[in-house]
C-alpha cells in the first residue's frame, strides 16, 4: 500500500507518522511518499520522518520527492496538508483583516477566501493527478479552509473519491469524555452528533457506547461557564440555543471581542506559529533524533493523526466506523439543498463514506449557515475561473466581509497581495 502525503515538509508530519506507526498491524503501509514544492523542508522533516521509521524497524519505505505526479502515482491514499504561499501568506490574510477593520484569520472572513482562492486550483491539480495516475484512490484533504475546499472538489472533481477532514470535532469529543470521567483512549466509543459547516458547526449529542449522556455533557458545561471568571461563551446565548458552538463561531458571535483581542497584534497567531516552526525544524534537523519534540502540540492540530489514520484504517478495513468528517450529505438533512458539502457524522468503511440521517438545525442557526454556504459556493466558482463577479458576490456574502461600499477596496487588495499565487485572475480580466 501506497500513502502519499502532499505538504509532507509540514510541521505536522512526525505526528502523522507516529499515527502510521502505531496502526502498523491494521493498516499494511509499505510506501510512505512525502511531496513538497520546498527541498530545503522536505530534506529537515523527511529525514526525521525516516529516522523515525527506521528507529521503529522500518515497517514501511519513506520517500521524498518534489513531483507532485510521481508522488500521486500508484497511491491508495493521498493526504493533502499544504499552505500554499507558507506562512507568509497566512500572516498576509491576517493582516487583511487588519489593515480594514475586519476579522483577520485564516480559515474564516476575508483571510480565509484568500486562502481557498489560492488553494483551490492546487487540490484540483492533485486530483487530476490521481485521476489519471492513481484510479479510484481516496483523497483525504486537511488543508484550510477544509470544508470549502472539499465542497470544491466534490463539485469539480467528483469522480476521484474525497472528504475534508478537521480535528475539531475529534478534540471536541476528548473534552467531553474527560469530563465524564472517560479517558481520551477511548474516543473509538464515543459518537459527537453535530451538524454544520467546517469551522461552522454546532455539537448538539454525545453517547458512549450507545448511552446518551448529553444532557451530563450541556449541563456540566453550563455550569463550567458560570463558575468561570472569563468564560468562553455568555450563558443566556448558550442556554438559548441548547447546543455547543464549534469555538470558531466566536469570530461570528463575539466579533467586537476578537477586533479588540486583534488589536494587541504583534504577534498574529501567523508570526508566533512562524517562531514555533523555527523552533520544530531545527529539532527536527537533530541527527540523533527519532521521537517528536514535545514543542510540537504548541503547533496546534492535536489528535491531528488520531484521526488521519483511524480514518484511513476504517475505509481500508471496512470496519464502518462513525467519523465527522466534511462530504456531499446528499439528502441525510432533509429540507437542505442535497449537493451541499456539510461536516457531519459518517459511516467510513470500503464502500465509501455514508452521511449518517440528522435533524436539520434550528432556524437560530441555519440562517447563519446558509449565509456562510452561500459565500463558499460563489468563492469555488471565483477559485476555479478567476471570476471576479463571483468574488466580488462572495465578499459581498461573508458575514466577516467589509460593507458593501468596501468590497472592491478590501477585494483589490485581496487579489494584489496574492497576485503570484492567483494567476486564473491576471490572466484576462471577467
Amino acid at each position: 500500500m501506497k500513502i502519499t502525503v502532499v505538504g509532507g515538509g509540514s510541521s505536522y508530519t512526525p505526528e502523522l507518522i507516529n499515527g502510521f506507526l502505531e496502526r502498523r498491524d491494521t493498516l499494511p503501509v509499505t510506501e510512505l511518499w512525502l511531496v513538497d514544492i520546498s527541498p530545503e523542508r522536505l530534506e529537515v522533516v523527511g529525514g526525521f520522518a525516516q529516522r523515525m521509521v527506521k528507529a521503529a524497524g522500518d515497517p514501511f519505505t519513506v520517500h521524498l520527492t518534489t513531483n507532485q505526479r510521481e508522488g500521486v502515482a500508484g497511491a491508495s491514499y493521498v493526504i493533502t496538508q499544504l499552505r500554499v504561499g507558507g506562512m507568509a501568506a497566512r500572516r498576509e490574510d491576517e493582516y487583511l483583516g487588519m489593515r480594514h477593520g475586519l476579522v483577520g484569520q485564516e480559515t474564516t472572513g476575508v483571510g480565509g477566501m484568500a486562502k481557498a482562492l489560492r488553494t483551490i486550483p492546487v487540490i484540483l491539480s492533485i486530483a487530476s493527478d490521481m485521476r489519471e495516475t492513481a484510479p479510484g484512490a481516496l483523497l483525504a484533504n486537511f488543508t484550510n479552509p477544509a470544508g470549502l475546499v472539499t465542497e470544491a472538489l466534490q463539485r469539480y472533481a467528483p469522480d476521484v473519491p474525497s472528504i475534508g477532514v478537521c480535528n475539531v470535532p475529534i478534540t471536541t469529543s476528548m473534552k467531553m469524555l474527560e469530563r465524564l470521567g472517560f479517558e481520551t483512549s477511548d474516543y473509538a466509543r464515543a459518537n459527537l452528533d453535530t451538524l454544520g459547516l467546517n469551522h461552522l458547526s454546532w455539537h448538539r449529542g454525545f453517547s458512549v457506547d450507545g448511552e446518551d449522556l448529553w444532557p451530563q455533557v450541556f449541563e456540566g458545561f453550563v455550569a463550567e461557564l458560570k463558575a468561570s471568571d472569563h468564560p468562553e461563551w455568555d450563558v443566556p446565548t448558550i442556554e438559548a440555543l441548547r447546543m455547543i458552538p464549534n469555538y470558531y463561531l466566536q469570530y461570528f458571535y463575539y466579533t467586537d471581542h476578537k477586533l479588540e483581542e486583534q488589536a494587541k497584534w504583534p504577534p498574529s497567531r501567523a508570526e508566533a506559529v512562524m517562531v514555533i516552526e523555527a523552533e520544530l525544524l531545527k529539532q527536527y534537523a537533530e541527527p540523533d533524533r527519532t521521537t517528536p519534540p514535545e514543542g510540537l502540540m504548541q503547533r496546534g492540530g492535536a489528535y491531528y493523526s488520531t484521526l488521519a489514520t483511524q480514518v484511513l484504517n476504517s475505509h481500508y478495513n471496512d470496519l464502518g466506523e462513525t467519523h465527522v468528517v466534511n462530504t456531499r450529505h446528499g439528502g441525510a438533512v432533509p429540507g437542505w439543498p442535497a449537493d451541499w458539502v456539510l461536516e457531519m457524522p459518517c459511516r467510513i468503511g470500503a464502500q465509501g463514506v455514508h452521511p449518517l440521517p440528522a435533524e436539520p438545525l434550528p432556524p437560530v442557526t441555519f440562517g447563519l449557515l446558509a449565509q456562510v454556504k452561500a459565500f463558499e459556493l460563489l468563492t469555488v466558482e471565483a477559485a476555479v475561473h478567476g471570476d471576479r463577479k463571483a468574488a466580488y458576490q462572495a465578499m459581498l456574502a461573508n458575514p466577516l466581509g467589509p460593507s458593501a461600499d468596501k468590497v472592491q477596496t478590501v477585494l483589490d487588495d485581496l487579489l494584489e497581495i496574492n497576485r503570484k499565487h492567483l494567476p486564473q485572475f491576471f490572466g484576462g480580466q471577467r
